[in-house]
């Protein structure tokens, strides 16, 4: 091999190394909602809807500011039913770093609120579950309340977990 092909071979190596270094430097989208038949019961009823930190006045506009405050980068949030009767949300919130998604769930808590071993913490209510885990902050809803309905929502936030 001549000095000119071993450059050249030498130059694409190199571009290779780098080319795959940078991708595995990239962090993948990562898709939160589990999808119907995923955890059991829960059947995902709708699009799911995303919102940059703007925007988030369109989502929730009271309480827009105070996870803009906290970091918020963009909110997702998607509609879920369970055995065709309990009505869900499930709202994820990615957040700058975990200190803001710490926040929130801090600032949200209430005495009525049982502590339950998910994500890096998490808050289970009546007709709810918070929870963080990394940057990311989930709030998980009931429109109504149903006496399997607390086993229920413990059981899409898992599902949600998993995905994170």
């Amino acid at each position: 091999m001549s000095g000119p092909q071993k450059w050249t071979l030498a130059i694409v190596g190199i571009a290779v190394v780098i080319a795959a270094a940078g991708s595995g430097c990239k962090r993948s989208k990562v898709d939160p909602f589990p999808g119907t038949g995923t955890v059991t019961g829960w059947e995902k009823s709708g699009d799911t809807r995303t919102f940059a930190a703007n925007d988030l006045w369109q989502y929730i506009d009271g309480d827009a500011e105070q996870y803009i405050s906290a970091g918020v980068v963009s909110a997702a949030t998607s509609d879920y039913k369970y055995q065709g009767q309990l009505e869900a949300v499930v709202d994820v919130y990615t957040m700058g770093d975990s200190a803001g998604a710490r926040k929130i769930l801090e600032a949200g808590q209430t005495k009525d609120a049982k502590s339950v071993q998910l994500g890096d913490a998490a808050l289970v209510y009546e007709q709810s579950v918070t929870f963080r885990k990394g940057p990311h902050l989930v709030r998980i809803v009931a429109y109504e309340s149903s006496p399997d309905g607390p086993q229920a929502l413990l059981a899409l936030a898992r599902g949600v977990e998993a995905r994170l």
